[in-house]
């Protein structure tokens, strides 16, 4: 599925463009006997929006944590920019922005007053600057308002702001739609892909499969500590070579196809037939029901969606 309204067209990416920003080579986290997160190997590149998605309890968070060295891995590495970081890592966190689970600010302040604070504690950011990023995120009307008196997507997207200050050229952001209404859903939807376009990588952990599918260029699923799958969205979506057809007598239909030694079907609660077939197939099964006297009014590629497609990798699993 595609939201062609919500999502910009992207232009060929430059060989800058597609520079590796971050790199995770057989990294490991292991809380004494309990292996947390195992062997994961994952590339992000500049100009790409990545989602990072699993269970509840499958290690995305431990992973993130390790990503910003905020907890040190048993085996493997973490680079950055091109650099392993072994040792101090402020360098490579300067050009990093991140929101990891819910935004936090005073709530006594305003959204400007409390960017006003962080900007100090990080240093060299301009009072323009902060004004920019607050009109980014559709805040700078309200900007003189206290955070504590902010809806949670107004607070959520203080959060992006905050994250936005240094011109990161990483972005993590953990949920950032989290609370938010359909318009600021969107908002954030449109937000997400645009400073992907300026140079910038993208890191999004979310469990709203939905949007993840609208905005993401490529995915990777982690289940139990281990990525079970890393791949663009399209890829997975079409990953299963899958038909469906519309035919009377679906339950003759069903018959005829389960003489085919190369196809796989099953009759849906829509009243389509799901047919797993090898691709370029879809003749070969029309003929193969016109002989029986049975004539499609519909044969088409089944559209399947990334929820299918993460249920069906993680055995629909809620948490571990």
């Amino acid at each position: 599925m595609t939201d062609t309204a919500s999502v910009m067209t992207k232009s060929p990416p430059s060989a800058a463009a597609r520079e590796v920003v971050l790199k995770l080579t057989g990294l490991s986290k292991r809380f004494g006997t309990l292996d947390v997160v195992k062997g994961v190997n994952l590339e992000l590149r500049r100009g790409e929006v990545f989602g990072f998605l699993g269970p509840n309890g499958a290690g995305k968070s431990t992973t993130v944590g390790m990503i910003l060295g905020l907890i040190a891995p048993t085996a493997g590495s973490v680079e950055l920019f091109g650099a392993k970081q072994n040792g101090n890592r402020w360098a490579a966190l300067r050009r990093i922005g991140a929101i990891i689970e819910e935004p936090a600010f005073y709530p006594y302040l305003s959204g400007c007053a409390n960017l006003e604070v962080l900007s100090r504690s990080i240093g060299g950011i301009e009072k323009k600057k902060i004004n920019e990023v607050l009109d980014r995120v559709n805040l700078l009307d309200r900007a003189d308002d206290q955070y504590g008196h902010y809806s949670m997507g107004m607070k959520q997207r203080l959060g992006i702001a905050s994250t936005l200050l240094r011109d990161p050229e990483l972005i993590i952001l953990d949920e950032p739609t989290n609370g938010l209404d359909p318009a600021g859903t969107k908002e954030i939807r449109d937000l997400i892909p645009t400073l992907a376009h300026e140079s910038r990588a993208i890191f999004l952990c979310s469990h709203l499969l939905h949007e993840v599918e609208l905005v993401c260029d490529r995915v990777a699923i982690i289940k139990k500590g281990t990525v079970i799958a890393d791949a663009p969205v399209k890829e997975l979506l079409t990953r299963a070579n899958q038909i469906q057809i519309r035919v009377d007598r679906p339950g003759l239909a069903m018959s005829v196809l389960s003489e085919l030694t190369w196809a796989k079907a099953a009759i849906k609660d829509d009243g389509y037939i799901a047919v797993d077939v090898p691709a370029g197939s879809e003749a070969r099964v029309n003929q193969a029901l016109a002989e029986k006297g049975l004539y499609a009014s519909e044969i088409t590629n089944r559209t399947t969606s990334l929820e299918e497609v993460f249920l069906q990798l993680t055995g629909g699993a809620s948490g571990d």
